[in-house]
């Protein structure tokens, strides 16, 4: 048993993200060997030292690079002090939050250098062990493990994070990863970080073998709850995950990001007496269950989507931009939409801070080339007001007229968490932006040479932890100008029935239902327990986990059913299919089609 998160706990007890977590080791050692102390009697037999950035480049952006050695003995001290003799103290160390050559200035020396102090401070420390964690670059870590290779022959855990796709940042495999780790120097292998338990227990089990593994997932994705970002995962449902770490193989389990005591001790209680399963047999399926789709001779128009909001039921379908800069595939999924009946695609803006291509040049290619109304999230995520506008009147001049302004997800849930966020505006401030270009102002008030002609949609979340202040700013976007609504994705007629009623009194735009098709008893796990904010029913669950090999066509069932349930009660649904199954939201809306037929 390995501890849980040391950075999102320091800032549960008040301390800012901006804060320097690793100087508290002299400033304040005494919360760092508490939380090390609530850990240890919540079963952890391996805490790790506060010591994860406490490397010369991170520390220089607070300004203590010339305290390096320093810091890192101070953890290890604390952490040993806080452990005895019956727990195991593991030197963290993280990455260097700096680009390696060729791509950056940084050579592979350099870096190399930079953890021999960080490395020589924790020995001094006195630590038993170490853990490389939370890299993404298989340069970078290799660099981390010789460092300690040439200072020490101590245990090292090697750990990397991966994507939801279950690669690293640029597209290594858990099973190549595991064999250069190995090669470098690490005793111990695995995974940490940027998911949570579901999708890093697929990321185990493809790095399979005769080894020692470790994870640490995250709890979840962060949700912003009153002015602070929380992890929502419950410890019962990391607990479920830990037995099935230890069938996969997994002999060093724990937590990351958003993990407490609590769900370390979920864990510890989950997996007394398990013996973890290193010698198996790993049968990985990748088998998809397809939903066959025929295209409607001869096509459908293009929607009026000004013309058409508010006056008849309108159907949009999500589309993630690619991580490559080939929209073909894409464009061709529109087309096959387009010719299905869907009448708007809205395209995302890098959601969950995940880098792809640019949502502006995707909603274009999908304008000229499939013919169809197109809806561009737009982001304050990673741009200030000045570039929020000049994005916005850019988008206007290409013909992209209709925005859904949202707030963005934080880059530390993302494949890039050293980017730096700006957040200058929030999806408020910018419906605000947007109307007033709709006015002919600019940002600082001036007249422009004419007005914009944006239609501004906005997301509200009616199964949001803080419902109070959800529906609080909901009003404030719509007093702010917004025209058009879309929901989380719901999954029952009394979850929405109740959401209408409680914004009833101040709500008079249109509202489009958000619906995502379920493919599985697992993705509906995953969306009920890792996803902030959303909420899957019992009997949804239990009806996809009793669906066996037919997943996905239950769950396009279950979708069919409550899309017919609530169109009567909303102007539009928007439909999100998981993993690019468009195929699935046509099967979806097809429902609609079939029973104007039974009508007639």
């Amino acid at each position: 048993m390995a501890d849980g998160a040391m950075g999102t706990a320091l800032y549960a007890r008040g301390f800012s993200y901006r804060s320097c977590f690793e100087e508290l080791n002299e400033a304040h050692p005494e919360v760092v060997e508490a939380l090390h102390r609530e850990y240890i009697a919540a079963g952890a037999q391996v805490i790790e030292t506060n010591s994860f950035g406490a490397n010369p480049y991170r520390l220089a952006e607070h300004g203590f690079e010339s305290r390096v050695r320093e810091i890192n003995r101070a953890a290890a001290r604390i952490a040993r002090r806080a452990a005895g003799d019956a727990v195991f103290v593991a030197g963290s160390v993280g990455p260097l939050n700096r680009m390696l050559e060729p791509i950056g200035t940084l050579t592979l020396s350099e870096a190399r250098a930079a953890f021999r102090i960080q490395v020589t401070g924790l020995l001094e420390g006195g630590v038993d062990l170490f853990i490389v964690e939370t890299m993404s670059s298989l340069a970078e870590i290799c660099e981390a493990l010789t460092a300690i290779r040439e200072l020490c022959d101590l245990p090292i855990v090697a750990s990397m994070t991966f994507t939801e796709e279950g690669k690293t940042l640029v597209g290594d495999k858990p099973g190549e990863v595991k064999r250069v780790l190995l090669d470098a120097g690490a005793n111990v292998v695995g995974a940490n970080c940027s998911v949570g338990p579901q999708p890093m227990l697929d990321v185990i089990e493809r790095m399979g073998g005769d080894v020692l593994l470790a994870a640490q997932p995250n709890a979840g994705l962060p949700r912003l709850v009153g002015g602070r970002y929380v992890y929502l995962t419950s410890p019962q449902y990391f607990a479920d995950y830990a037995l099935k770490f230890a069938e996969a193989g997994v002999c060093l389990v724990g937590g990351c990001c958003g993990t407490t005591p609590d769900h370390i001790r979920a864990i510890a209680k989950a997996v007394k007496g398990q013996k973890p399963n290193v010698a198996r047999e790993i049968v990985i399926s990748d088998l998809e269950v397809e939903v066959p789709v025929e295209t409607t001779a001869g096509g459908v128009a293009a929607s009026d989507f000004r013309a058409d909001l508010g006056k008849r039921f309108l159907i949009s379908v999500e589309i993630d931009p690619p991580r490559s800069i080939n929209p073909e595939p894409f464009i061709r999924h529109a087309q096959m939409l387009k010719a299905n009946g869907v009448d708007l695609i809205n395209v995302a803006d890098s959601p969950l801070a995940r880098s792809r291509l640019s949502a502006l040049a995707m909603s274009h290619l999908i304008r000229r080339e499939a013919g169809m109304e197109v809806i561009l999230h737009l982001s304050c995520r990673d741009r200030n007001a000045l570039a929020l506008q000049s994005e916005l009147l850019g988008a206007h001049a290409l013909g992209v007229t209709s925005v859904l302004a949202v707030t963005g997800d934080p880059p530390a849930v993302g494949d890039y968490p050293f980017a730096k966020a700006v957040f200058e505006l929030d999806s408020i401030s910018l419906c605000r932006l947007v109307s007033q270009l709709n006015l002919g102002k600019d940002l600082t008030g001036r007249n422009m040479e004419e007005p914009t002609r944006f239609l501004l949609g906005v997301g509200v979340n009616p199964t949001a932890t803080d419902r109070v202040l959800e529906f609080e700013r909901f009003h404030k976007k719509i007093d702010a100008g917004a025209q058009f609504a879309f929901t989380q994705p719901l999954f029952d007629r009394d979850t929405l029935d109740k959401f209408l009623n409680d914004v009833a009194s101040f709500c008079t735009i249109p509202i489009f239902v958000g619906i995502m098709p379920l493919r599985s008893a697992k993705h509906a796990e995953f969306i009920h327990n890792e996803i902030p904010d959303m909420f899957v029913p019992e009997d949804i669950r239990e009806r996809m986990r009793n669906s066996g090999t037919e997943g996905a066509k239950v769950g396009v069932e279950i979708a069919q059913k409550f899309l017919l349930d609530v169109k009567p009660i909303v102007q539009g649904a928007y439909l999100m299919p998981p993993f690019n199954k468009f195929e699935m939201a046509v099967e979806v809306i097809r429902v609609l089609e079939e029973r104007m037929k039974d009508k007639g």
